[in-house]
């Protein structure tokens, strides 16, 4: 939260009000209404605000004492924006994604954060637990020379928070990547999953990454045009290098799943490959057993037939009185098997 992790949200959605002159903490006030007075009050004062989900009516009040965009108000209060920088005049709204790594999920949260700024006021409006700006604000608290800069001084802090938060996120990522491909070559049959599921983690990185730096790019070029300090300037040439650095690595990132998806396919399908030949193998093999079974049963059946034909009780039947009926019969039986085995074996049966 803006204003220290045991500060609990309140309903209206106000975290944090501060009022400052000179870079030096003035007032606290406890509601938006109490805001206004002291700058009514205060010569040279700029107040922070700090909200957290504000509900229409909070919204509507800032719009008012503001003069702030209808359009820009619509988008702070919905959300769903992707990062951009958009000037009205004297008022500049930005909108930044922050994001956050979660280990026990090995999965990106991502959270929204909207800025307005102009002559004497600064509004934060997150729609999510990061990133922890009581920490940028303590930061630039203990920096009064800084936080007289104005505005952009509130600004470019707010981007070098976000901006730095990138940076375990990116380990996070790197990390399950190495992780994946230990399982891909492990064989690991859930692989494809994870690897889809990270895929679709990095794309979001992509998108709340990349277009941050046409902000950052858009900001440096309004450098001289709106007099920026020179401290500014420096800040800002550092949040830009940072971004840079991880928007590349997250490109390479994008790259390597990609490989890593093709070399996942290519194993399985080898995998498959080599699954159907064992089978096939193991088919043929079973072919040769059948053939070999039925040559033999073919061959046994043989002496079998002669011999139940012989084997019948019939008082007229040729060649029961014969004297050589037996050998006949016997020498006929091994002539059907041999004939039989010799066709099995020229056949490749036996």
């Amino acid at each position: 939260m803006d204003a220290g992790a045991a500060e609990p949200e309140r309903p209206d959605g106000l975290v944090d009000s501060g009022v400052y002159v000179g870079g030096v903490r003035r007032a606290s006030p406890v509601t938006l209404a109490d805001t206004f007075r002291c700058l009514q009050h205060l010569d040279d004062a700029m107040a922070w605000i700090g909200l957290r989900r504000p509900g229409r009516e909070e919204v509507a009040s800032l719009a008012a004492e503001f003069q702030l965009p209808d359009l820009a108000v619509e988008d702070a209060i919905n959300a769903h924006q992707r990062p951009k920088l958009e000037r009205y005049g004297d008022t500049l709204f930005v909108v930044l994604r922050a994001a956050r790594y979660l280990d026990a999920r090995e999965a990106v949260e991502f959270a929204e954060l909207h800025l307005f700024l102009g002559p004497g006021f600064v509004i934060t409006v997150r729609h999510g637990g990061t990133p922890d700006l009581a920490g940028v604000r303590r930061r630039l608290e203990a920096e009064p020379e800084v936080l007289a800069l104005g505005p952009e001084a509130v600004l470019y802090a707010v981007l070098d928070r976000v901006v730095d938060g990138y940076a375990p996120v990116v380990a996070g990522l790197e990390n399950d990547i190495d992780e994946i491909e230990t399982e891909v070559f492990g064989g690991d049959p859930n692989a494809s999953r994870r690897i889809y599921e990270l895929s679709r983690e990095v794309i979001q990185f992509q998108r709340a990454a990349r277009p941050l730096l046409k902000v950052v790019d858009a900001l440096t070029h309004g450098f001289d045009r709106y007099g920026t300090d020179e401290e500014l300037r420096r800040r800002l040439r550092d949040v830009a290098d940072h971004l840079t650095q991880v928007v590349e690595r997250v490109d390479g990132f994008r790259h390597l799943l990609q490989n890593i998806l093709t070399v996942n396919a290519t194993l399985v399908s080898q995998a498959q490959n080599e699954e159907m030949r064992s089978l096939t193998a193991a088919s043929f093999e079973q072919n040769e057993e059948i053939k070999r079974v039925s040559a033999w049963a073919a061959i046994l059946f043989a002496p079998t037939l002669i011999g139940t034909v012989y084997g019948m009780n019939f008082t007229h039947m040729p060649e029961l009185d014969w004297r050589y009926g037996y050998l006949f019969a016997v020498t006929l039986m091994l002539a059907v098997c041999g004939a039989l085995y010799l066709l099995f074996k020229r056949r490749g049966w036996l």
